[in-house]
């Protein structure tokens, strides 16, 4: 297949399905490439321990939002889902970014649109959205604010208390926030395939089958889950439990890419995936972060392609809300 074949089939593929050559380093090749082309490798926790490794930056949603602001690279190699590095682009105008398959996707972003939002927050006059980031850019543009786990309650405790918030588009984060912050919120019904998926009675066995084990938990799972943990926080918070907390064993209630980071943090700790619904499987992983791949990256770098592209208007539009969520939570780590 040429690069021109290639390229019309994105739209189906996600990615350049193009031959390497056979035995290739892919670990020398795309090191090479990246000081080539003075490129940087954004990956956040839910991608695959080899891409995880290679990467300039690990982190989750905020502090992968603030590298991709202040990079100095002339490229952006984002590991991720399509609206992380749609987000990078929205900071980052003038910088390349790349997406190794541009099919890796989000159930969340998928759950709520621009058009929709508007929809509702004529239904409530002098309302206010706050946005979940896991949306597109056409949502964002429809947004007041934008929030990641790690800072929405730091966020929502800044917004007038005389003022109706909308959020979106996650139910169960949003019950979440209602629940620590006091406000009442108007909840979009929207929620993550992956954190929705763990099994109450399942998490159950597990602990009864582990009982010096603590459940920790993503606040995007359901209430039931939440419930039961011991300790309920975003990507990095809960790698900083893990490291930090005195208990040897945790059973792990959020993608399962995380785990990988957790163990070179704690190598001396026990980890557990929660059980999902189904039973034929014992972990839950993200299928859209997991599209990504280290021949993928490879190929996105060589071919600097596929490329994040945007209309300027809808970016600037959509960099207001996540400007004003870098500028609140300057002291959120």
């Amino acid at each position: 297949m040429t690069f021109e074949q290639a390229e019309k089939a994105l739209p189906i593929k996600g990615y350049l399905d193009l031959p390497i050559p056979e035995g290739i380093d892919l670990v020398a090749e795309i090191k090479r490439l990246k000081e080539e082309k003075n490129a940087i490798i954004l990956a956040h926790y839910y991608q695959t321990g080899d891409i995880q490794d290679i990467a300039d930056f690990l982190g989750d949603s905020l502090q992968l939002a603030r590298e991709a602001q202040n990079t100095d690279a002339d490229m952006i190699l984002f590991c991720g889902v399509h609206f992380m590095a749609e987000a990078a682009k929205i900071l980052n105008p003038t910088k390349k970014v790349l997406l190794p398959d541009l099919l890796a996707g989000c159930s969340l972003a998928d759950a709520c649109s621009g058009e929709g939002l508007r929809e509702l927050r004529a239904k409530h006059p002098g309302s206010v959205v706050v946005t979940y980031i896991n949306c597109d850019a056409g949502t964002k543009a429809e947004s007041d604010y934008i929030v990641t786990s790690s800072n929405a309650e730091h966020i929502i405790n800044q917004i007038p208390e005389d003022k109706t918030i909308i959020f979106a588009p996650d139910k169960n984060l949003g019950a979440y926030l209602m629940k620590q912050t006091g406000r009442d919120m108007i909840l979009w019904d929207g929620v993550c395939i992956v954190h929705e998926a763990f099994s109450f009675e399942r998490i159950a066995q597990q602990l009864m089958e582990n009982p010096d084990a603590k459940l920790i938990a993503h606040p995007e799972s359901d209430a039931t889950i939440l419930e039961m943990a011991e300790f309920v926080g975003s990507t990095s918070r809960l790698l900083d439990y893990v490291e930090h907390d005195e208990a040897q064993k945790f059973i792990v209630a959020t993608e399962e890419g995380i785990i990988h980071e957790m163990e070179k943090r704690a190598p001396h700790k026990t980890l557990i995936p929660a059980f999902p619904e189904d039973e034929t499987c014992s972990c839950s992983e993200c299928f859209f972060m997991k599209r990504n791949t280290m021949v993928k990256l490879y190929i996105a770098l060589k071919y600097e392609h596929p490329e994040i592209e945007m209309d300027e208007e809808l970016r600037q539009q959509a960099l207001i809300p996540i400007q004003r969520m870098l500028d609140m939570s300057k002291k959120i780590k």
